[in-house]
């Protein structure tokens, strides 16, 4: 089984919005990791999206602020709200979980102690 699962990718225009979700079944995913997402476009490097901690702080890339909300639901859904998209924002998004912290999920993508999900391809278009 999945430990994360992500739903909600979707094609749309630029200018659009869309919703992420992102199931996490493990029990420890929920109590100890940070969540967040990252996204790969094939040939590109894999990129940081937003990352939320134990505490509930969010935390964003640049491409991004403003634009992404993070946020985590009592039944430990993570929800990505993603508006005004842009054709950048194409990619596949996938959910990640890290033991170590957030730092490294949103400046690199990398969860270096934890997993990721399948993903959801968002695609957007001119």
């Amino acid at each position: 089984q999945q430990q994360l699962v992500e739903s909600g990718g979707d094609s749309v225009e630029v200018g659009g919005s869309l919703t992420l979700s992102c199931r996490t079944f493990a029990y420890g995913y929920n109590r100890r990791h940070c969540l967040g997402w990252f996204r790969e476009v094939p040939g590109k490097q894999r990129e940081g999206v937003a990352a939320i901690a134990l505490d509930g702080t969010a935390t964003y890339a640049d491409s991004v602020k403003g634009r992404f909300t993070l946020s985590k639901r009592t039944d430990n859904t993570l929800i990505l709200e993603m508006t005004n998209l842009k054709p950048e924002d194409t990619g596949r998004y996938h959910c990640a979980a890290d033991e170590l912290g957030c730092d490294s999920l949103v400046r690199e993508g990398l969860a270096r102690r934890g997993g990721w999900g399948p993903g959801t391809q968002v695609t957007v278009s001119p």
